[in-house]
């Protein structure tokens, strides 16, 4: 991380450098998941019972799950173990994530990542806990109990764990619902009293959200609606103690201003301070002879030096504000410059007008000679 009080401050760093970074976290995330998975494999078996058994308890005694496929019992233990490795190292996913972008942040966004990072994890666990223990009973108890006379409930182990991890997923998602709502009050995008005016919409739209993720049954869609507005309720009661960045800039833009430019004495002690070190520090300088070429040179800076400082008096009027010139005082002004501008022109032909009459007087005292 950049250290804001080095000086110089270092260069950025190139393209390469940001993917090679990159992809050092990316190996990190993939090799914690190996690991990780490794661990989970040898009871994946046990894992995949665990997680069957809100539907085993409401199935009717005397049948249990199937496998339709052959490499079903194989693939199907094999595939959860793996996606709860991924779920139980979103933490260190997350870890690295902050790691990459922590740079590119300023103070006052990395006061409010830390806490969000902490609590968008114990939400996402939250929702797939509740999914686990609330949501699964209710359903499964209302499924298989509308299951039409003589008809065997024994679903297929595959299409189970495809529908516990979208499961799992959805409600993890919607408990992220405070954090999206912290992040658009905060970032300027809406207020929080503009989303509590818009409170219907949001209670249709977790409606139609559930309805989008869960199972064609009320219970389901109810029991994730609920949920997301509730926590839509939460978010915005938090959302309250936090500051937009326009205000905290707009405070420092008017620190700034009232603190103003340096004035005339303190610039003097700058500068005779910085003096001596320079001063002594300097090379003795061999002698260097006049050349007349680089004398007028140095007069027409001089000279441009002194235009300059001219100039600057005249705009310095005491306050410190510029006062544009009057007409009269425009039209004496051009009128001066044309008179220089032709008594340069003329001077010139004058000395050549005398410099021809100079050899002309050379020339006469030889011909009377001769």
């Amino acid at each position: 991380m950049t250290d804001p009080k080095q000086y110089p401050p270092p260069s950025e760093q190139p393209l390469v450098q940001h993917l090679l970074e990159l992809r050092d976290r990316l190996l990190r995330v993939v090799l914690v998941i190996v690991v990780l998975f490794l661990g989970l494999f040898a009871f994946a078996n046990d894992l995949y019972t665990y997680l069957a058994d809100p539907l085993l308890r409401q199935m009717a005694e005397g049948t249990s799950m199937i496998a339709t496929q052959v490499v079903s019992p194989f693939l199907t233990p094999f595939k959860l173990a793996l996606v709860l490795s991924i779920f139980i190292a979103v933490p260190f996913i997350l870890y690295q994530a902050w790691g990459f972008m922590a740079p590119g942040l300023y103070k006052h966004e990395k006061k409010l990542v830390y806490p969000l990072l902490l609590s968008s994890t114990i939400l996402f666990y939250a929702g797939m806990a509740f999914a686990y223990y609330v949501v699964f009973p209710l359903v499964f108890g209302f499924l298989t109990s509308i299951a039409p006379e003589g008809v065997s409930v024994t679903p297929d182990i595959t299409y189970y764990l495809d529908f516990a991890i979208k499961m799992f997923f959805a409600f993890g998602l919607a408990f992220e619902v405070p954090i999206a709502t912290i992040l658009m009050v905060w970032s300027g995008i809406t207020t929080a009293e503009k989303l509590a005016a818009k409170r219907p919409y949001v209670i249709v739209g977790a409606f139609v959200f559930g309805m989008l993720l869960t199972p064609p049954d009320i219970i389901s869609q109810t029991l994730l609606a609920i949920p997301m507005w509730i926590l839509f309720e939460l978010g915005l009661v938090f959302s309250r103690f936090y500051t937009k960045p326009e205000e905290e800039e707009n405070n420092i833009a008017g620190d700034v201003a009232s603190a103003g430019p340096p004035t005339a004495k303190e610039a003097g002690i700058a500068t005779a301070v910085v003096t001596p070190a320079s001063a002594a520090t300097e090379d003795p300088v061999a002698p260097v002879f006049a050349d007349p070429v680089n004398e007028a040179e140095a007069k027409q800076g001089e000279a441009g030096n002194n235009d300059i400082d001219d100039y600057e008096d005249a705009n310095n009027s005491g306050h410190g504000e510029y006062e544009p010139l009057s007409d009269a005082e425009m039209d004496a002004e051009l009128d001066r410059l044309e008179t220089e501008e032709d008594t340069e022109v003329v001077a010139p032909e004058k000395q050549d007008v005398v410099e021809d009459k100079q050899s002309d007087e050379q020339i006469k005292p030889e011909n009377d000679k001769s």
